[in-house]
Formats: C-alpha cells, sequence, structure tokens
C-alpha cells in the first residue's frame, strides 16, 4: 500500500503541508502496490507451480518450429518421444530465476513511464473486439481503422487509463501486413501513451519497429525507452504452440522489443474445467513462452500473461464477466506475484451488450479483484463489450470514472501520526464542533478524496430540474467533446512524413481528419 512521508504532528487550523502538496500528491496515479487480495494459500501457490511444472517436464508443448526447438534443445529442453517440446524443472527454475524484473515502459510523450514491479497496479484498454458500438445507435458495426485511431485518442485523454492496447481490429484494411503496420501506426499517432498491438507474422515486427525507431530518433532510443510492445499470445490450448506467433515472439526478442506472452485458455473448454487446473495449464503455457523469449534474448523485456477463462458450461462460450472469471484472473495475478514478475491480465471483459448495470457491476468485480492482487498491467479494463466482441467508446469515459474509484481503493487507509488527526479532532471539539472549514480538511480534499468526472452525485431535485440526464446520454456527449477537441500532435513532423514514405499508411493527416470533422 502506498504510503506519504511522515508529517510533523499539527491542528488543522495550522495549516497542512499537503496544502503545497504539486503532482505527487495525486489522489490516484499509476503504479499504486496492490497485492493484498490473496485468492491461493501459500500451500496453494506451491501446489499450481509443482503441477506446472509436471506439465511442463512430463507432458510438454507441440507444434514447435524447428528453429526455436533448435535453441530450446540447446539451453536444456528435451523432444520426447511423441515429439512434444518438454522443459525440465531445471531448466524451468533457471528460466525463472532469469527473467527480468526491471521492466519499464515508457511513452511516446515523456511522463508515461509505467514501472512494473513490487506490484504496481496500471489499467488500461485492449480486446481487438471486430465490432464499434455506434454511439448514436447502438448498434453493432465493423470497426475500422478510423474507429481505432479515435479509440486511442479517446484513452490519451482519460486520465485513469494508463496505456492503450490494441482494443479494435481495423477491417477495412486489405491485408493482414496492413493490418498490423496501420493498427501500431494508428496507436501511436492517437496517444502519447504506452502502446501495444500485435504481429501477424514474424516479418511484420521489422516495419513496426523501424517505425517506432523513426518516432524515437533511432533504434537505441526506442530500446532504451520503449513506447511499444507487442501481445503474443504463442499457444492454442491445451499445449500447442503457433507457429507464426513464436516467430513472433522470436523476431521481438532478438530485437530486443517487449513482448506481452499471453495464453488464453478456456475452462471446461480447452483447459480443465476446474479452476486450479485451468490455471496450472494456463500458468505452464506462459512459463514455456516466457523461457522461448528468454533463450533467444534473456535482455529483453517479457510480461507474465497467464489469461485463464472462464466457459458457461450450458453454452460452450466464453463468459467474461462472471464471478469464477474475477476469482480464477485473479488467482493468475497471485501466481505472477508469486514468481515475482510483470505480469498482464484480462478484466473488464463484461458479457453485456451495451453500457448498463450488468456492464457496471461485472467490470468493477473483475477488475478490482485483480487490481488488488496486484496486476501490474491490467488489459481491458475500459471500453469493452459482449465478452470482447464489441467496444463502445463512451463506456470509456463511463469506466474512467470507474477505475478512478477502483485505483482509490488499492491506494487503501494510509495509517500514521498525521493521518490519525488527534490535534484536528482537539482543535475541533474545543472549536466550532465540525471539521468541513478546517485548513486541513480543505488540503485532503486535494489529496485524499477523488471526485468522479461523469458519476452524477447531485440531489434528486437538481436532477429532475436538469431534465434527468441518464448516464449513457451524459457519457456519450462527454466522449464527442472530446473527439471533437482532442487532437494529439505529439509524433515529429520528420518522423511522420518518413513513417508515410516508407509504408501504405491508410489514415490520413491529422489535419485532413480535423477538417474532415468526422465523429463515431
Amino acid at each position: 500500500m502506498a504510503r506519504p512521508s511522515r508529517q510533523n504532528r499539527r491542528g488543522g487550523r495550522r495549516g497542512s503541508a499537503r496544502a503545497a502538496a504539486g503532482p505527487a500528491a495525486a489522489v490516484v496515479r499509476p503504479g499504486l502496490a496492490g497485492g493484498g487480495f490473496r485468492p491461493l494459500s501459500d500451500r496453494d501457490l506451491e501446489a499450481v507451480h509443482r503441477a506446472a511444472l509436471h506439465i511442463l517436464a512430463e507432458i510438454g508443448l507441440s507444434d514447435a518450429p524447428l528453429a526455436l526447438v533448435e535453441r530450446a534443445v540447446a539451453a536444456g529442453a528435451a523432444v520426447g518421444e511423441s515429439g512434444r517440446l518438454c522443459f525440465p524443472a531445471a531448466l524451468v527454475e533457471e528460466a525463472i530465476a532469469g527473467f527480468r524484473r526491471d521492466v519499464v515502459l515508457h511513452g511516446s510523450k515523456p511522463g508515461h513511464e509505467l514501472t512494473l514491479s513490487r506490484n504496481r497496479v496500471h489499467v488500461g484498454t485492449g480486446g481487438a473486439a471486430p465490432n464499434l458500438i455506434d454511439i448514436r445507435t447502438g448498434a453493432y458495426r465493423p470497426s475500422s481503422l478510423r474507429d481505432l485511431y479515435d479509440a486511442a485518442r479517446l484513452a490519451d485523454a482519460l486520465d485513469n487509463m494508463h496505456f492503450f492496447s490494441r482494443s479494435l481490429v481495423a477491417r477495412d484494411m486489405p491485408t493482414p501486413r496492413d493490418l498490423d503496420i496501420n493498427t501500431a501506426y494508428a496507436c501511436l499517432a492517437g496517444t502519447g501513451k504506452h502502446v501495444m498491438v500485435s504481429a501477424s507474422d514474424g516479418s511484420h515486427v521489422a516495419p513496426i519497429a523501424e517505425i517506432c525507431a523513426l518516432i524515437a530518433g533511432g533504434e537505441a532510443q526506442f530500446t532504451a525507452r520503449p513506447f511499444l510492445s507487442l501481445n503474443v499470445n504463442h499457444v492454442v490450448p491445451p499445449l500447442r504452440f503457433i507457429p507464426e506467433a513464436c516467430a513472433v515472439l522470436e523476431e521481438a526478442a532478438l530485437r530486443g522489443v517487449p513482448v506481452f506472452v499471453n495464453s488464453f485458455d478456456q475452462a471446461g473448454a480447452s483447459s480443465p474445467a476446474s479452476l486450479a487446473g485451468s490455471l496450472a495449464q494456463s500458468v505452464a503455457e506462459t512459463l514455456a513462452g516466457m523461457i522461448l523469449v528468454w533463450i533467444v534474448n534473456p535482455d529483453c523485456p517479457a510480461i507474465f500473461g497467464p489469461r485463464p477463462l472462464i466457459t458457461d458450461l450450458r453454452t460452450g462460450a466464453m463468459t467474461g464477466g462472471c464471478g469464477e472469471q474475477a476469482v480464477l484472473m485473479a488467482g493468475a495475478v497471485q501466481m505472477a506475484c508469486y514468481y515475482d514478475l510483470p505480469n498482464s491480465c484480462i478484466a473488464g471483459a463484461t458479457d453485456s451488450k451495451e453500457p448498463d448495470a450488468q456492464s457496471g457491476y461485472e467490470k468493477a468485480l473483475s477488475v478490482s479483484l485483480a487490481a488488488h492482487a496486484g496486476c501490474t498491467m491490467i488489459t481491458q479494463a475500459g471500453g469493452m463489450h459482449a465478452a470482447l466482441m464489441g467496444v463502445a467508446l463512451e463506456s470509456y469515459v463511463i469506466d474512467n470514472d470507474m477505475l478512478g474509484d477502483i485505483l482509490r481503493s488499492v491506494r487503501g487507509i494510509e495509517v500514521n501520526e498525521d493521518n490519525l488527526a488527534l490535534d484536528t479532532i482537539a482543535a475541533v471539539v474545543a472549536g466550532e464542533g465540525h471539521f468541513l472549514g478546517e485548513r486541513d480538511t480543505y488540503a485532503r480534499m486535494q489529496t485524499d478524496y477523488l471526485y468522479p468526472k461523469l458519476a452524477d452525485r447531485r440531489s434528486p431535485e437538481e436532477w429532475e430540474s436538469a431534465g434527468r440526464p441518464g448516464y449513457r446520454q451524459r457519457a456519450a456527449d462527454r466522449t464527442l467533446k472530446i473527439l471533437a477537441d482532442h487532437w494529439p500532435d505529439h509524433l515529429p513532423a520528420g518522423a511522420d512524413r518518413a513513417i508515410r514514405a516508407k509504408n501504405d499508411i491508410r489514415l490520413p493527416p491529422v489535419e485532413e481528419l480535423k477538417r474532415g470533422g468526422r465523429n463515431p
């Protein structure tokens, strides 16, 4: 739990050092320390770890590409009689000890550094949904490159979204290569925060890295302050490598591009129906990918991303908003903390099709548990609907308030001599009999309490007189206002011209977009 520096005791009327506090005293901020929620006991953690070791050593994974098999065998792995790649416990333990813990992700604009250590919590977008939910009609439609750019611009303007992971698929791109390169460009153009994208082929990593180098001013500058990372889903559960994704892992590792090593098991479908069994399989699959990155380049920043999901066993469909999902993902985060690894998870993948009460309670439950478990990168934390099949831009604005409140709960209650406020209590009791006029109260209004930008705290009478405005409509109005006014221009002009000269960038220049006046 984050704790403020110790201050001298003082009464409210004598003022407060808090009154002069600067930005460091923000009520919530990136990197608040979680880790207080522990759904697994120490014995449970050891048991899941031993199960993962058994899976890796005795069962192994199939379909590993030959180049990585050769690297793995040279490092101590073995190919079993069935042709599956197995990782002996000694190799796994050596790799775990060698994984990087000092990962810091950056934004293309200064001030967006994310330190992924010690259960420091960061929340942001994600999902790769194929549909946008129209902000005016509520209808689902195929998402486009412009929709993705607008989503990035929106996240850029929201203070409780700390990074932008590609949340929409640009379905108007003609080829996979166009999709990967234009996705990276649209995200980087839309936000100065850290960006996470994916590559469908190993050959697409180089042009994405080149775009980043042009923006950063050189390869070395980007490597020193990486503002883009790659999401890589390297396995198809159960326990089968995806050769194309492994090629992306290898190429990214060789170039030192940060990678999110993710597995997506679905309990009852592609992993055991028991939550413990699904967790063990997911941990094993994710460790296998982390080991491959470590073998190729032990200095490459790799983020541990076991993401066990839940199946509605009545239909076989994935469900993202249930209590089982929330506690299972928190268990995956706890395993990452057990290994002391920078980690990521999915939380906020509501099953609701629109911003409504179901969306609110499902997102709040899953994101809260992941944050309190200490996840360092919570993706899909805002904007997602229909179990990751759709994005509502107004939900970004709604969820930004929710994320602020969740982060405030992660910050917790800081108990020290100053905060116990004994002198203030004594002064008020001897004086006016209430705390509203105290200077300490005013100071703490700025540093201890978070106020929503959208949620309605007016009296019923005030709400009635305002025309009974609905929550979703207020969010839509604010969303459209942000998209009309917020046009990030952080890309260096020379770099932007060079990127466009070398690549078929389908997103028009920002000045042309402004003149077009199009909103979602």
